[in-house]
């Protein structure tokens, strides 16, 4: 099995309320060519039936507060002068991946020159360098290490990657490996010709980055090797196994969720009212034909860490799997207190839950990323 060692999450410096959101997209809206319904006679804000509406919608988002990788009223100026905001993201999501891995790495107590394998996933800008090059010489990781980027899972990366890594690691038991997940949202807020479901992205998703550190399970089996000195020392969190993973893409859902590359170069994100209803027709299946296959029920699962991608999907995931309102606290708290951070989510929640202590030693969880496709990915964890 492969042993989660460390998990650490990241913010940017800028945190503010829900409704500092609401007014400054309902402000930094610019009317497009052909679209005046879409904004104020004056070409920028939107009219006031329009911010009713996203009123409505960021009230009932179910997010307290966020964070931004600039302060909201530099969104206003985005992009301005030449300025590409793919080159923002590239400087910024590189300094928030250094800054969770570094954090992880301390809390696990592996040096970075142990690290065999990068994995970094983020679907909210481009690189080429990609980051886990970027983040080789600034970490001083060694110049063999194995890099796998990966782009275009969305919100689901964060738990494919996991199993990924569980993957690889049952492949390679002497090895050490680290996943990094980091994603600015605020540079992918549109500002002109704004549809419902950018208001809906508007009023969900915030910037954040988390890294984890896992290793193989034949690594410190040597209880004088230097890395079982380290794995003694590190902190007294309790971090679980990996025992098995499953993917599933569920059919006809492609339209649901996802990005389309907009005409000014911008992602615009694709959103239907029927993913909440893709999660509820298929994901008690999933889960239960999952659980089945290891002797397991969803009764036998203490921890659940189910992707936040929004009030309607946690409903309809508690729904599915017949769940009491408890199950899934901590998503709604990482929901409320960070927003639906795409990929980072999931290990946000991790680490919540490592922090709540109040996990049973050998009690299950699993972890289920949800994401384009319509994609479900499920890990399933022992303590």
């Amino acid at each position: 099995m492969t042993r989660i060692a460390a998990v650490r999450s990241v913010f940017p410096p800028y945190h503010y309320p829900q409704a500092e959101f609401t007014r400054a997209v309902a402000e930094f809206t610019l009317s497009a060519a052909g679209g005046p319904t879409d904004s104020g006679a004056d070409g920028r804000g939107l009219d006031p039936q329009r911010v009713a509406l996203l009123e409505r919608l960021h009230s009932n988002a179910g997010v307290s507060g966020r964070h931004t990788v600039f302060p909201l009223s530099s969104y206003r100026q985005l992009g301005a002068n030449g300025t590409s905001v793919n080159d923002v993201y590239i400087e910024e999501a590189t300094a928030l991946g250094e800054r969770a891995l570094r954090a992880a790495l301390a809390s696990s107590g592996v040096a970075a020159a142990d690290l065999d394998l990068l994995m970094v996933m983020s679907v909210t800008g481009v690189t080429v360098p990609s980051l886990d090059a970027r983040l080789i010489p600034k970490l001083g990781l060694r110049p063999d290490v194995k890099r796998l980027p990966v782009f275009g899972l969305g919100c689901v990366a964060g738990a494919a990657g996991l199993a990924r890594l569980h993957d690889y690691l049952a492949g390679w038991p002497r090895h050490t490996a680290a996943l990094v997940t980091v994603e600015l949202c605020s540079l992918c807020w549109p500002r002109t010709s704004v549809t419902t479901a950018d208001m809906v992205a508007s009023a969900l998703f915030g910037d954040g980055a988390a890294a984890l550190v896992a290793t193989g399970g034949l690594v410190g089996t040597d209880p004088g090797s230097a890395s079982a000195r380290r794995r003694r020392q590190r902190s007294p969190r309790r971090l679980p196994w990996i025992v098995a993973t499953r993917s599933e893409v569920y059919p006809d859902s492609s339209d649901a969720l996802g990005w389309r590359l907009a005409a000014d170069g911008g992602f615009r994100i694709v959103l239907t009212t029927g993913l909440a209803e893709v999660v509820e027709r298929h994901l008690g299946a999933s889960v239960t034909g999952f659980l089945a296959d290891h002797g397991l029920t969803v009764d036998d699962i203490g921890n659940w860490i189910c992707h936040p991608g929004g009030p309607r999907v946690l409903d309809a995931a508690q729904r599915a799997l017949k769940l009491p309102d408890a199950a899934l606290s901590l998503s709604r708290r990482s929901l409320a207190e960070a927003g639906n951070m795409s990929s980072v989510s999931v290990l946000h929640i991790l680490e919540l839950t490592a922090d709540a202590g109040a996990v049973r030693p050998g009690s299950f969880g699993l972890m289920i990323g949800l994401g384009p496709g319509v994609s479900a990915e499920l890990v399933l964890m022992r303590w």
